[in-house]
């Protein structure tokens, strides 16, 4: 089962509504082609088949892309009273608690069982932990920007980056790895997981009529030849048997090799940290917005403690993440 928070229950509810007066009134077929209309990720059919009816084309040019072309960062797109930020943790932490006096909206505290990599993480909100938990977007924004968003509605950009089918709440670590990569260029470490994240970025991108490269195509490709049942996602949030499935279950991968690799990776994010203040420093400035609004302006936001342009004064709940 997964989780879903109490937050989204209305619009179930809602649906549950529409459907009984649509069979009252006799006209399923009608209300059929409304839902059809809104969800159109082609859910419960085989991912692979909904694959094949993605436009391949090459990646264009990143020219123009900017956050704030996907509206403001987690608004309130439901009107539920709370941001897409909170509203995420809530519905993928267990045992949630919230601050006092937000309406149950701004978490506190919570457990993530992390679906990237199989890792049980503690969630603290502060302006040192809350990064150990981010939200990550399924389709990357400037990916999903070079695959046919740039040609959406701002409208509909904006409900891209708040789609709770686009989101989910994962390892900070894994989440600055994988950056704005596409399957050809990033997967989870957990093996487990990866069927079910490649069907959601499947119907993520058919829900948007986003292509995929060549590339992308084969490596998704190659991930579900080891699932052919597997099927477009017809739900949001994980199911906390995919999220619970490590690196532990796959007998090709020693424990040893693992860390090995977790060595690899370390070494190579403090090198290229290391490149980047030397980078900064030759050019004899730091990167510096002035308030949230240059920072959105430049795409930069939210702005991670640790990265460039973060300082307090922007962080104003000091939770670790300015401008957000």
């Amino acid at each position: 089962m997964f989780r879903e928070s109490s937050r989204f229950r209305p619009f179930a509810a809602v649906g549950a509504i529409l459907l009984s007066v649509c069979m009252v009134a006799g006209a399923q077929t009608e209300c059929a082609a409304a839902a059809e209309a809104t969800d159109n990720t082609g859910a419960g059919q085989a991912a692979s088949s909904v694959l094949g009816t993605l436009q391949v084309k090459g990646r264009a040019p990143k020219t123009g892309y900017k956050r704030t072309q996907f509206g403001q960062a987690w608004a309130d797109v439901d009107h539920n009273g709370c941001d897409t930020r909170n509203d995420i943790l809530s519905r993928d932490l267990s045992g949630v608690k919230h601050r006092f006096g937000t309406h149950s909206c701004v978490v506190k505290s919570g457990t993530l069982q992390d679906p990237y990599t199989g890792k049980s993480i503690t969630f603290k909100r502060g302006q040192k932990t809350s990064t150990a938990v981010q939200i990550d977007h399924v389709v990357a924004l400037s990916d999903a920007w070079q695959k046919g968003a740039q040609k959406l509605a701002k409208s509909v950009r904006t409900e891209l980056a708040n789609d709770p089918y686009n989101l989910l709440a994962v390892q900070g670590r894994a989440n600055q790895q994988k950056s704005d990569g596409d399957a050809a260029t990033w997967l989870p470490s957990n093996k487990g997981f990866r069927c079910e994240y490649v069907a959601r970025q499947i119907g993520v991108k058919h829900k948007y009529s986003l292509w995929v490269t060549a590339a992308e195509k084969s490596a998704m490709e190659r991930v579900l030849a080891s699932c052919p049942a597997q099927t477009v996602p017809d739900y949001t949030g994980v199911r906390a048997t995919s999220a619970q499935q490590s690196q532990q279950n796959d007998t090709q991968t020693s424990q040893e090799q693992a860390q090995q690799q977790q060595a690899a990776e370390d070494a190579a994010a403090a090198a290229a940290q290391a490149q980047q203040q030397a980078q900064q420093q030759s050019s004899g400035s730091d990167v510096y917005y002035q308030n949230c609004t240059a920072a959105r302006e430049a795409g930069a936001a939210p702005i991670y403690q640790g990265q460039p342009g973060y300082r307090a004064a922007l962080d104003r709940d000091k939770d670790g993440v300015a401008c957000e």
